[in-house]
């Protein structure tokens, strides 16, 4: 594999054609022309559409052990029409870490950590953005705009720079400093706004028309679902074609929770897995921001906009999705659960992750982690259960969370050292 101006090429020993066979809207089931730029239908999401048939017959899934590891060895399920195109950092096939600390300490034996942090811009957020930026590039586009609260604006800027593509970023003004210091030095054009995501994302509509770029924001065009998608292909290869019993997921925009429930019914539909059980899908927010919680529960198919939304996962702070409706209908179908979690024990959760693991905990993690603590106490999950949990973002992404006081040594002082020695005794 060679890099040319930002796109890979010989990621596949051949040509190989495009299996999209149209889009199609999530809300009414219309039927849409996939070769050209289209965002939503009836202001709804729109879904990629495959021949599933001809996907079967061109590839089988030993082929893919032996192709690029990366989330781009999927390129018969992803929409690109000439893998020469392919916008690329290599992102994808994070680890799958299994958690035998952390299970035993929340009560379950098969415990599991997709570890999304470690893709090129620390946070799983560069899946959705290298197949959306990857598309834009296909058909021209040259200016690009999102609203984010912390990763995706990081995520454009870096994809839309290796594709030579203008990307401008909006942001609330407490997002946090790392997030908006690395979309800066990654070569977008970003802005602070008095107020959270959805003011932003007023702003990037406002401005399709009087600055002329293509509105990015989640949901908001079909191709960033088919990135985040490639988490769920991932698991199920990872697996051995067999999926887990349930699926733990920090959920703001919802993204990656609709997108692997829509890999696992392509996997079911192609006759991949070994087993046709499907996982329960579990929907996490905090109790400060908890929009999908509250419609799940009311039994509800649309959320109702979260008033005055507060939490320090800022992947969370989401007070109105676009896909709400895609969020429930997959939690439901699955026979899964939408739960909030204590804002106040976030930090707890997130030191626990990491000191018992060792792997780069971010706060959406943490409340997974309290998600699965409730689920597993309440016997929701079984002890013997294959539970996977997703690591969005990595630790240091979050610095301005940290608090307390590291203390100075000085190996002269004696009282220092007898401190230490108390503190290494059992």
């Amino acid at each position: 594999m060679y890099f040319n101006a930002g796109f890979v090429n010989n990621i596949f020993p051949v040509a190989m054609p495009s299996f999209v066979t149209h889009l199609e809207s999530a809300i009414d089931g219309t039927r849409l022309e996939a070769r050209r730029i289209q965002t939503m239908h009836a202001d709804r999401p729109l879904w990629v559409r495959y021949d599933l048939d001809r996907v079967r017959e061109a590839v089988s899934p030993d082929q893919f052990a032996s192709r690029v590891s990366s989330m781009w060895r999927y390129r018969e399920l992803m929409p690109v029409e000439d893998e020469a195109s392919i916008v690329t950092l290599g992102e994808g096939m994070t680890p799958l870490l299994k958690c035998e600390r952390l299970g035993h300490h929340l009560g379950l034996r098969d415990l599991w950590i997709k570890d999304e942090s470690q893709l090129p811009t620390g946070s799983f957020k560069a899946r959705g953005l290298a197949a959306a930026v990857t598309m834009a590039a296909s058909f021209g586009i040259k200016r690009m705009a999102i609203p984010t609260a912390g990763n995706a604006g990081g995520a454009l800027a870096a994809y839309a720079s290796r594709a030579g593509i203008e990307s401008f970023v909006f942001v609330p003004v407490d997002t946090p400093i790392v997030n908006q210091f690395e979309t800066v030095q990654l070569g977008a054009r970003v802005f602070r706004v008095d107020g959270v995501i959805t003011d932003c994302g007023k702003i990037v509509g406002q401005g399709k028309e009087r600055v002329g770029w293509f509105d990015v924001s989640t949901l908001k065009e079909p191709y960033r679902i088919e990135g985040k998608k490639t988490m769920g292909l991932e698991i199920a290869e990872q697996f051995g074609w067999r999926l887990p019993d349930v699926i733990v997921y920090p959920t703001g925009g919802g993204t990656g929770l609709i997108g692997m429930w829509k890999a696992f019914h392509e996997l079911r539909e192609l006759g991949w897995l070994v087993s046709e059980n499907m996982p329960r899908m579990v929907s996490v927010q905090s109790d400060g921001c908890c929009p999908v919680v509250r419609a799940f529960e009311a039994g509800e198919r649309f959320c109702t906009f979260f008033e005055n939304a507060r939490t320090i996962a800022m992947g969370l702070r989401v007070p109105a999705a676009v896909g709400d409706f895609m969020i429930l209908d997959a939690i439901r179908e699955s026979s899964g659960i939408a739960i909030a979690v204590s804002e106040s024990e976030i930090l707890d959760w997130m030191k626990l992750g990491a000191s018992m693991e060792g792997i780069s905990t971010g706060p959406e993690t943490a409340a997974c982690i309290g998600a699965v603590e409730e689920l597993s106490s309440n016997g929701w999950i079984g002890e013997n259960e294959r539970v996977v949990l997703f690591n969005c973002g990595a630790l240091q992404k979050n610095v301005d969370l940290f608090d307390g006081v590291i203390p100075m040594f000085n190996p002269e002082n004696e009282a220092d050292w007898e401190l230490l020695t108390r503190k290494c005794l059992p």
